[in-house]
């Protein structure tokens, strides 16, 4: 059924040109071009607002291509030419040959390791360079995080519901978005938790383990054991006493089985007598199971093993339990042990909530295969990142709107992860640059996001930071991780959350923090912003909307 899992021996081709972005980041850099201004140094930061699937968690995935898109960033003299057409004509031509320059050499990027579990509000990616510049790489970065780590949170989810011994089979190749989309999708459902994939690029490109061997079609172009005929297994003779074996130990009629899908079992089965695992409901589960019983009887007689079976139809739970009672028999009334082996794998448009009923109904599968509702992410099609300036020329910035949940917090950040005792994350908390960092075993005030006016006390008995310094000044710091690694983190990463935040359904949300003392920095870069309101209350309280995370923080003046 599978191809062992190896090293990726492949360079994956280059999947985003330095083009694919929106029309009016270009229109924004002759902006800053024009005034000057667009070798001013600034910071954006790439995070997203709420937590995917109304779940407690996500898995950031995606960075390495991100590294690996910087560092091919560049515009061709062809690409350029284009751009002189695009753009409105009264562009200066001046701006074209700056374009034709146009590098990441000045680009620095710290980020979340990938893989890590992430959270609503905190950034994944610091990207920080000359201002033109990294404005022009927004709209690829979002493209690359959105929907890799979207994907990797969905598959880690299905984890979640499947438990950990459930084999997952990821086979969304033809529902996909697309081939780039179906690529991204068999990689991050990897790295998310899934075993397998049926994409045979991605097992190329990326060295994830292949699985797969018979669809409805090969079973349904055969009509009679005639077209059948090889040397390893002969129908007229062995298949056809195996069945009447088969059909006498079950008490079952052997009208029942059709002839047709016999055929395809021994044609298949002589083809690949160590990897027979055929789907059994091309036409009912009494003719496939019959069939298959036969076959793999033939095969054990020849010292070949089975692999087992694939049901792709009906109620899942209660045929598989049925299919394993079969083998069993089979296993006692002929003598052959490798019948209690074989393997069911359930496949039939499989949903998270389909997993969660599998997980407590009585069944027999041991692996399960997902496309639809995995890689097309029904549940939630989009992720949502953003990508939001934060500083510029020195001096911190911010967005404030009608919608307080769309506002951003100022300035640089340090970003910290705080464990309990048990290792488990307890706490993520955003500092301000200035700031000193959290210390182990010291206690620490803070605001929670959204409960800015009772601050809470906590003293971490690990601080993890989580900054990466990734790409600094044009280059890649480390050789990239391997998908191996990258798969090994993000499930450390699942086992290590508290398993009231990884909950499927009404997780507690996860806490999200900044310290006290950030507020006056909070306060002070607000003030230089120009974005201080004063309302007078009855207590005659100052409000500052310092950021979507302190929401309206009073402060005394």
């Amino acid at each position: 059924m599978a191809a062992p899992e190896r090293a990726a021996r492949v360079r994956v081709p280059d999947r985003v040109p330095s083009l694919l972005t929106d029309l009016y980041q270009f229109t924004m850099a002759y902006g800053y071009w024009s005034a000057r201004r667009h070798e001013e140094p600034a910071a954006f930061e790439l995070f997203f607002r709420s937590n995917p699937f109304q779940g407690g968690f996500a898995l950031f995935c995606g960075l390495r291509e991100c590294t690996r898109f910087l560092g091919g960033f560049r515009l061709s003299e062809e690409e350029v030419r284009y751009l002189r057409s695009a753009l409105p004509p009264d562009t200066h031509p001046d701006f074209f040959s700056y374009l034709r320059r146009l590098d990441c050499s000045g680009v620095t990027v710290r980020a979340v390791p990938e893989g890590s579990a992430a959270f609503a509000r905190v950034p994944l990616m610091e990207v920080s360079g000359p201002l033109a510049v990294v404005q022009l790489l927004e709209s690829s970065l979002l493209c690359l995080v959105n929907y890799a780590s979207l994907v990797c949170t969905n598959a880690a989810r299905f984890r979640l519901a499947a438990g950990p011994k459930l084999q997952l089979l990821e086979m969304g190749l033809r529902r996909a978005q697309g081939p780039d989309g179906s690529l991204t999708a068999s990689l991050c459902a990897y790295i998310g938790g899934f075993n397998l994939t049926t994409n045979v690029q991605a097992g190329y490109l990326f060295g994830i383990p292949l699985a797969g061997t018979i669809g409805h079609s090969y079973i349904t172009s055969f009509s009679s054991l005639e077209e059948a005929e090889h040397a390893l297994l002969d129908p007229r003779t062995l298949v056809r006493a195996s069945l009447s074996r088969v059909c006498h130990l079950l008490a079952e009629d052997r009208a029942k089985v059709r002839e047709g899908e016999l055929a395809a079992f021994v044609s298949y089965a002589a083809a690949y007598p160590s990897n027979f695992l055929p789907v059994i409901d091309s036409y009912s589960m009494a003719s496939g199971l019959l069939s298959f019983c036969a076959v793999a009887l033939s095969l054990c007689e020849l010292g070949y093993k089975p692999r087992g079976v694939r049901l792709d139809s009906g109620d899942l739970c209660r045929q598989s339990v049925e299919v394993r009672r079969v083998f069993r028999t089979c296993a006692e009334g002929f003598g052959k042990p490798d019948f209690l082996s074989l393997s069911i794998v359930g496949t039939n448009n499989i949903s998270e909530c389909n997993l969660e009923e599998l997980s407590e109904t009585e069944n027999e599968i041991d692996a399960v295969g997902v496309g639809t509702h995995l890689v097309t992410c029904t549940l939630q099609p989009s992720l949502g990142c953003v990508y939001k300036l934060v500083e510029v020329a020195g001096r911190p910035t911010m967005k404030v709107t009608e919608d307080p949940e769309k506002s951003t917090m100022p300035g640089r950040k340090g970003l910290y992860r705080l464990l309990d005792a048990r290792g488990h994350p307890a706490l993520d908390l955003l500092c301000v640059r200035d700031e000193p960092p959290p210390r182990e075993g010291v206690e620490l005030r803070c605001h929670l996001l959204g409960q800015e006016r009772n601050p809470i006390s906590v003293t971490p008995a690990h601080v993890v930071s989580l900054w990466r310094d990734v790409f600094v000044q044009g280059q890649v710091l480390q050789p990239p991780e391997s998908v191996r690694e990258v798969r090994e983190r993000a499930q450390r990463s699942l086992d290590m959350l508290h398993p009231r935040h990884k909950r499927l359904r009404d997780p507690d949300a996860y806490p999200v923090s900044y310290p006290v003392t950030a507020v006056l920095l909070l306060f002070h870069y607000a003030h230089h912003a120009d974005i201080i309101m004063r309302t007078p209350t009855k207590k005659n309280k100052t409000r500052c909307l310092a950021s979507a995370t302190l929401h309206m923080c009073i402060i005394h003046p």
